[in-house]
C-alpha cells in the first residue's frame, strides 16, 4: 500500500523544470540550412553566390540583383517526401510522410540606364518576397526491449528534478524518503519491458527579404539585404512502456503512456552585404556576409502521464486501477542569436552554352548565443557552455551547373553541409544531390528542380546520469526527396 506525499507532489510541479530543457538542440536546430529557392537556384545545388540574376540569389548574395535586365516576378511551390529509418534497441522502423510548402516567392524591380548615357551605375534592382529556409517536418518511430539499466524505470529511479519526475510520482510511479527518489514494491518489476515511441515533428523557418542590388560598369556588383525571419516549429512525443508477461507478482504495473508536446514561435532580422567582380566576361567572382539573425522565441511545453495497473492498487484509502497526471502548460520565452556566416564563389559562363559555379561556405555553430528577454531570469550559462563544448565551425560545399539549348536548360547539382557537431559518434553531415530543367522564352520562364537529400542524426528520449546507467541513443537516417516548381513573368 503506497502513502503518498502530496504537499510535496504539488510543491514540486509548481517548479517543475522543462522535461525537454535541450536549448543547445534548439540553437542549432536554429541555426542550420539547407539549400533553398528558386527551381533554378536549387537544380545547380544552391551554388549562387556568384551567379546573380535570379531571385534565388538574394539569400545568399544580394549582389546578384544587380545582373537583372527586367523585371520580373516568380513563384515556387513545392513537394516533400520524407523517408526516416530509426534504429534503436537492436531494431529499426521506417517511417514516411509528405508536404506541401511555398519554397519561394518574390518580385524584382529592375532599372537599367540607356547605353551611351555616360553614367558608370548602369543599373539596379529592388527585390522583396519569402523563402522557406528550413524544414522541420520529420516523423520516426522506434522500440523494443531496452536493457534494464537504460529503461524508463531507471530513468525514472534518478529525481532529476523535471516534470517527469512530477508526473510519475502523480501517477504512483515513485516515492520519495531521506534516502530519495525509489520505484515502490508493489511497482518493483524485474522483467523486461516492450519500449517504444512515436517523435512527430513539424514547421518551417521562413523568411521574408528586403534587398537592392546594382551594376557599377557592368563589372562591379553590389548589394545589400534585410531578411525578417519568422519560425514556427511543433514536436509531439509519446513514448509507451509495457510489462512483458511473465509478470513479477509483485508487481501492479502493466503499462504506461507519456506524452510530450512543445510548441514554438519566433521572429527575428538579419543583414547580409555581398559583391560579384567579373574581372573577363567569362569569369564572376561572388562574396556576402551575413550577420547573426537575432531571433525571439515563445515556448509553450505540455506533458502528461498515464499509468495502467493490472490490479487495484489502494492510495490513501482509495483503489485505483490507473493513474493520470498531467502538467499545466509552460510558457518559455528566451532569445537566440545565431552564427555569422560567410560565403565565397566563383561562377565561369560557358559562352551561350551555359555555365559552371561554386560555392564555400563557412559558419561556426559553436558561436551561437542563447539570451533572456522580457524579463526572464533563466540563466543560460549552462546551455551556452553545452554549445561551446558540443558544436564545431563547419564549411558548407556547393557546385553545380546550367546548360542552355536554345530555350531550354538543364541542370546538375550537389551540395555539401558540414557536420556542426563536435567528437560525434556518427557522421551527421548532409548531402545533396540536386538536378532540373527550364524553358524560357521572352516574358515566362518555367523551371523545375529536384533534390534528394540524406543525412544522419541522433536523438535521446532521456538522459540516465546513474554511474551504470546505458542512455538509450536512436540513430536516425532521414531521406527526403523533394520537387519545386518556378513559374515566372518578365515586365
Amino acid at each position: 500500500m503506497k502513502t503518498l506525499k502530496y504537499g510535496l507532489a504539488v510543491a514540486l510541479l509548481g517548479t517543475a523544470s522543462h522535461a525537454f530543457a535541450q536549448y543547445q538542440a534548439d540553437a542549432l536546430r536554429f541555426s542550420q540550412s539547407q539549400p533553398v529557392g528558386t527551381a533554378r537556384t536549387l537544380g545547380i545545388g544552391g551554388a549562387s553566390a556568384a551567379v546573380g540574376g535570379d531571385y534565388g540569389s538574394v539569400l545568399v548574395n544580394p549582389a546578384g540583383l544587380g545582373m537583372f535586365q527586367r523585371s520580373e516576378f516568380s513563384f515556387s511551390p513545392g513537394f516533400s517526401l520524407l523517408d526516416s529509418d530509426a534504429k534503436a534497441f537492436g531494431n529499426t522502423s521506417t517511417d514516411s510522410r509528405s508536404n506541401l510548402n511555398v519554397a519561394s516567392a518574390g518580385v524584382v524591380f529592375a532599372r537599367r540606364r540607356p547605353d551611351g548615357d555616360g553614367s558608370a551605375w548602369r543599373s539596379g534592382s529592388f527585390g522583396l518576397g519569402i523563402t522557406r529556409t528550413a524544414s522541420y517536418n520529420q516523423l520516426f518511430r522506434y522500440g523494443g526491449r531496452p536493457e534494464r539499466n537504460q529503461d524508463i524505470f531507471q530513468r525514472l529511479s534518478e529525481n532529476q528534478n523535471a516534470a517527469l519526475d512530477d508526473l510519475a510520482y502523480n501517477t504512483y510511479l515513485t516515492e520519495e524518503d531521506q534516502q530519495g527518489t525509489y520505484i515502490p514494491e508493489d511497482f518493483y518489476y524485474t522483467g523486461d519491458l516492450n519500449q517504444r515511441e512515436t517523435v512527430r515533428t513539424s514547421g518551417s523557418t521562413t523568411q521574408f527579404d528586403l534587398a537592392y542590388g546594382a551594376s557599377y560598369l557592368d563589372k562591379l556588383y553590389i548589394g545589400a539585404g534585410l531578411g525578417i525571419t519568422s519560425v514556427r516549429y511543433e514536436t509531439e512525443n509519446t513514448l509507451t512502456a509495457d510489462a512483458i508477461a511473465p509478470v513479477d507478482p509483485r508487481s501492479a504495473f502493466q503499462s504506461l503512456t507519456l506524452r510530450d508536446a512543445i510548441s514554438t514561435r519566433g521572429a527575428g532580422l538579419n543583414l547580409r552585404l555581398g559583391l560579384i567582380y567579373r574581372p573577363v566576361d567569362a569569369v564572376r567572382i561572388g562574396a556576402s556576409v551575413q550577420t547573426p539573425t537575432y531571433l525571439q522565441f515563445n515556448e509553450t511545453y505540455n506533458s502528461s502521464l498515464q499509468t495502467q495497473f493490472n490490479r487495484p492498487i489502494t492510495v490513501g484509502g482509495q483503489s485505483y486501477q490507473s493513474a493520470r497526471s498531467s502538467i499545466d502548460p509552460n510558457l518559455a520565452e528566451y532569445a537566440l542569436t545565431t552564427p555569422f556566416k560567410a560565403t565565397g564563389g566563383v561562377a565561369v559562363v560557358i559562352g551561350k552554352y551555359g555555365f559552371v559555379s561554386g560555392d564555400v561556405e563557412y559558419l561556426n555553430y559553436s558561436s551561437a548565443r542563447l539570451h533572456n528577454y522580457n524579463n526572464n531570469q533563466y540563466d543560460f550559462s549552462a546551455d551556452n557552455n553545452d554549445i561551446k563544448d558540443l558544436q564545431q565551425s563547419a564549411v558548407n560545399l556547393r557546385v553545380g551547373g546550367e546548360l542552355r539549348a536554345d530555350i531550354f536548360r538543364v541542370r546538375l547539382g550537389y551540395a555539401y553541409y558540414g557536420d556542426p557537431n563536435k567528437n560525434s559518434p556518427i557522421d551527421q553531415s548532409r548531402n545533396y544531390l540536386t538536378g532540373g530543367l527550364g524553358m524560357r522564352q521572352n516574358n515566362f520562364f518555367v523551371d523545375v528542380a529536384g533534390v534528394y537529400g540524406k543525412g544522419n542524426s541522433l536523438y535521446t528520449p532521456y538522459r540516465i546520469y546513474a554511474p551504470d546507467g546505458n542512455t538509450p541513443v536512436v540513430k536516425v537516417t532521414d531521406k527526403q526527396f523533394t520537387t519545386t516548381l518556378t513559374a515566372g513573368f518578365l515586365f
